[in-house]
């Protein structure tokens, strides 16, 4: 058992009485289609309506009260954002969010309802670290990153803890990759609970950066990628995912914007519940049909903040549920 693992475990313990401990569903009808035992680990029902509050939490809580006194500030395209705006809230710190324009509006909404104070940038002309880096300046803020941070990541990680606890052994774990906070932490979790089971990190063809940067072993980029999946819209992982991901992951696969919407609406018809784009990526792996995947499956369905509009235009988009 490795210390990264224990570090996830430690995590669980300071986690366990702030977050919800999220369902594991199932669909019989799903399972037919696909011809597997699916499981979905449903982050869509997490605070704040995504897996982010859980590496947030643990990586503010252990600040020291100093750096909690300067206040912290992060950048993302939503759901952390919201995640942190939270977290600020529960523990009584000041939060700033740089958030670029066209982030999703009911993420921006929830951040702002959350207390925080939402800072807009241009992603066409503008480098969001570079933006909170003139704040941090400025200000004396503490950063909490996304995902390049190993307290997110070990918080990241007990999603797939819990999810081991409950579903037992899963021989292939589909995980939404953004920038690798998410897949990194559930890869440490799944390897040392059940080290056959499969890992595989899931992104869309329009933002494949980290399926490039794992079969080159080379970091890419991939910058503003236009896909309906705004979670994943990072450039690329980090200086700390990108090496766990390969030390961890044993695939990565990238899926098209059709499918994405496919899962979507799968998911809302047979499960009955909302998610996002980027939370329907591991279902959307299965229908992409690029593998042959079978057994006992898990899926993380890493997200439910959807807005309206959104909603509205994936469910008027002519695919079959």
């Amino acid at each position: 058992m490795d210390a990264l693992f224990e570090k996830i475990k430690e995590a669980r313990e300071r986690l366990k009485n702030t977050v919800h401990r999220t369902p594991v569903l199932t669909s019989g009808s799903l399972n037919k289609i696909f011809g597997a035992e699916i499981f979905f680990k449903c982050e869509n029902f997490q605070r704040a309506g995504a897996f982010k509050f859980r590496g947030a939490y643990n990586a503010v809580v252990q600040l020291t009260d100093y750096e909690k006194s300067k206040g912290i500030i992060t950048y993302s395209s939503g759901n952390h954002a919201q995640a942190i705006a939270l977290v600020g809230k529960l523990l009584n710190i000041n939060t700033t969010v740089v958030m670029p324009v066209n982030a999703p509006k009911t993420k921006r909404a929830a951040a702002e309802a959350y207390g925080a104070k939402v800072i807009d940038y241009d992603s066409k002309t503008e480098i969001r670290e570079e933006v909170a880096q003139a704040l941090i300046a400025k200000n004396g803020y503490t950063l909490i990153p996304p995902f390049d941070h190993l307290n997110i990541v070990c918080g990241q990680g007990t999603v797939a803890l819990e999810f081991f606890e409950e579903a037992k052994n899963l021989d292939i774990l589909l995980v939404p990759c953004g920038g690798g906070g998410l897949l990194s932490g559930s890869a440490i979790s799944a390897k040392n609970i059940y080290p056959k089971c499969k890992v595989i990190g899931v992104e869309p063809e329009l933002a494949d950066d980290a399926t490039k940067s794992f079969n080159t072993k080379v970091l890419h980029t991939v910058k503003n990628p236009l896909t309906i999946a705004d979670g994943t819209r990072t450039a690329s992982l980090g200086q700390i995912t990108f090496p766990l991901v390969l030390k961890y992951v044993d695939e990565m696969t990238t899926v098209s914007e059709e499918n994405i919407i496919e899962a979507v609406k799968l998911i809302l018809f047979r499960l009955k519940i909302i998610v996002e784009p980027s939370g329907a990526l591991g279902l959307a792996a299965l229908l992409s049909r690029k593998q042959n995947l079978s057994g006992r499956i898990g899926i993380i369905l890493s997200g439910g903040n959807i807005d309206a509009e959104t909603l509205i235009s994936i469910l008027d988009h002519n695919t079959s549920n």
